[in-house]
This record gives structure tokens, C-alpha cells and sequence, in this order.
């Protein structure tokens, strides 16, 4: 655990916790009080929005791929109602898309699955980018080019399956099986 001090005030730091897989939505948001927050959770970004729209949280830990709107599109939303909101985006689609437009979207960093309490409480904390991180020395596989592409083009279309499938020139069902793939390991 960290010696973060969240909030200089005595009353708790609002975390929103934003996920549509409610087992881990629900060990989180233990996992995270248990770690000095006062956790509201929404298992879509519809309901996480009226929330934030009630009362603004200070931090927000947002799922990126959901029925109905992606993360991609709350994470905006949030940043729209008040700036300052810290955003952590979760995914198990992890892609550089994706992770470029949350952070131009607003989001504080990108995490992807799986993930703990103090992983997340340490994107929070990050104000920089770390200049020794490790490389690749191999180039990306096809099957990630793909899916980096994929990606891309569906990050275009605000998520929009059909739209994404047309500009791809691909049968949406194709793309749909695409996307329920995770992408090769190999990166």
C-alpha cells in the first residue's frame, strides 16, 4: 500500500468504479475502501454517468469495453463534467489505440487486466511518464497489427461496430468474432 495522502481533507476521496463484470466490480470496490475510499460503482457507463452527473468523483476506475457506450466514451463524459477527475481505464483488449485515445480522451493512465488494488492506486498517483521503461526489440505480429488496426478504425467510429465494419470493408459478424478474440500475445 502506498502513503498517498488522496485527499488533505478528513472526508474520504469519491472513487467511481465503472466495470460490467460484477464479481470484479465487486472485490474491487472492497479492496479500494478497504484503502480509504468512498466507492460508488455502476456496471454500465449510462448509469455511471448519472451518477458522476449527481455527484462528480474525484478518481474514476473505468472498464473499456461494455455494453451499450465503451469506457472510451465515458472516460470524455467524466472529463466534461470536471476536469480534474483522475481516470484509470481497465481493459483485456488492450491496444495502443485504445490507450492513446483514453489518455487524449482524459484518462490519468491505462491499465490493462488483470489488475489489483495497489496497481491502480499507483496509476492514481503517477503525475509522469517513465522514461526507463522497457522496449520491445521485436516488431508486432500480424495478428497484432490487425488488432491495433481494428482498433483504430473502431476508436474512429466512437465504437460503433457497424460503422467500423463498413470503413474496414468487413462483414460486421467477422468483426464481431475479431473483436471477442484477445489479440496475440506476441508484441
Amino acid at each position: 500500500m502506498t502513503d498517498l495522502n488522496l485527499n488533505p481533507s478528513p472526508e474520504q476521496a469519491t472513487l467511481l468504479l465503472v466495470d460490467d463484470d460484477n464479481d470484479f466490480l465487486n472485490v474491487l470496490a472492497i479492496a479500494m475502501r478497504k484503502r480509504g475510499f468512498a466507492v460508488s460503482t455502476a456496471n454500465s457507463a449510462e448509469t455511471a454517468f448519472e451518477l458522476a452527473k449527481a455527484e462528480p468523483p474525484e478518481f474514476a476506475v473505468v472498464d473499456l469495453k461494455m455494453t451499450g457506450n465503451s469506457g472510451l466514451v465515458l472516460v470524455r463524459q467524466l472529463t466534461g463534467l470536471q476536469a480534474g477527475t483522475k481516470i484509470v481505464v481497465l481493459t483485456g483488449y488492450a491496444s495502443i489505440a485504445t490507450a492513446i485515445e483514453a489518455i487524449k480522451l482524459g484518462a490519468t493512465h491505462y491499465l490493462a487486466k488483470p489488475v489489483d488494488a495497489d496497481e491502480i492506486v499507483s496509476a492514481f498517483e503517477k503525475k509522469s511518464g517513465n522514461e526507463d521503461v522497457e522496449l520491445a526489440s521485436n516488431p508486432l505480429s500480424v495478428n497484432r497489427l490487425e488488432w491495433e488496426h481494428i482498433q483504430r478504425v473502431l476508436a474512429e467510429n466512437d465504437g460503433n461496430i457497424s460503422a467500423t465494419a463498413r470503413s474496414l470493408n468487413m462483414h460486421r459478424r467477422t468483426l464481431q468474432r475479431k473483436l471477442g478474440k484477445n489479440p496475440s500475445a506476441s508484441s
